[in-house]
């Protein structure tokens, strides 16, 4: 078997697998967070606790309702994406006129009290989600040993993103949507409704994180601070992106988990911080980020 840099193929194969599907979360989840803050200039940090939602209604659906998987990952978007929609109508629309400040802990708030209801009903243990039949098993490709879940995550992943990036690139829905950001008054004047606009668009960001939720409910066990652990991350992988940027953020998801994967093979010392050194030099680079437009 061949090596390289004294690294056995199939072990440097398998940290790039695991970084690939890290990358693909990373993706999903700051696509999301980078959707909200583009267009609605707010900074979601309970969007961890909307990827842990997605995944407990997914269990949840299992569990009570017999509803499986495939089912799951269109029903626990909707649920999660409806909950964002109260959310945002209730509170968020309150705090658009203030300081950026204000929706970060407010949204903060939000996932303390979401995350402290699951703990109380459901511990910190974590429960097991049954991986689909079709999924189970993988191929064998020499080198390697490629789970199918695994290899559906990133692929699902990829469609999700760029049929975001489509949407809101190619679409008339999605250039009313970036219209509304920078001067919602002409907008309206040609007799868009600018609210419902935000706030379809704060709930698909949400259903996102609930999309990526599912897909890592066969892989993690589901639990309250699945989310917590990765949402610091998800952040930095925003701001190396740009701040907004659709594009940044998916191309640096899934670059910066092959980045992390590698660091695990060469370096693993420093595979826990690898992201937020990137982050420090590309901001005093670039502060706007890689994608990111400067003011």
């Amino acid at each position: 078997m061949v090596d390289i840099l004294g690294v056995p193929m199939p072990v440097l194969m398998g940290q790039l697998l695991l970084g690939l599907i890290n990358g693909a979360f990373y993706a999903v989840l700051s696509l999301g967070l980078a959707l909200i803050f583009g267009l609605l200039n707010i900074i979601n940090f309970a969007h961890g606790a909307f990827y842990m939602l997605g995944a407990f209604v997914a269990w949840l659906a299992l569990q009570y309702l017999g509803i499986g998987y495939w089912p799951a990952l269109i029903v626990a978007p909707l649920v999660v994406g409806v909950f964002g929609v109260i959310v945002e109508r209730l509170l968020l629309k309150r705090l658009y006129e203030l300081d950026h400040l204000y929706g970060l802990l407010l949204t903060f708030g939000l996932a303390l009290v979401i995350e402290g209801t699951f703990r109380q009903l459901y511990g910190i243990s974590g429960q097991p989600y049954q991986l689909p039949e079709s999924l189970s098993g993988g191929i064998n490709l020499g080198f390697m040993f490629l789970p199918k879940y695994r290899a559906w995550v990133i692929v699902a992943s990829l469609v999700m993103c760029l049929a975001t990036w489509l949407i809101i690139e190619r679409t008339k829905l999605g250039a009313l949507m970036r219209a509304a950001t920078e001067n919602p008054d002409l907008v309206r004047a040609f007799g868009v409704n600018v609210p419902l606009l935000v706030t379809l668009t704060y709930g698909f960001g949400v259903a996102l994180a609930a999309f990526a939720g599912v897909l890592a409910a066969p892989i993690y066990s589901v639990n309250p601070i699945m989310g917590s652990h990765l949402i610091i991350v998800v952040f930095a992988v925003v701001v190396i992106g740009g701040m907004g940027s659709i594009m940044g953020a998916v191309v640096s998801g899934f670059m910066l988990g092959v980045f992390e994967g590698l660091t695990r093979v060469f370096w693993p010392e420093a595979s826990s911080v690898v992201i937020f050194v990137i982050m420090a030099v590309v901001l005093m680079v670039k502060p706007a980020g890689l994608f990111g437009r400067t003011a």
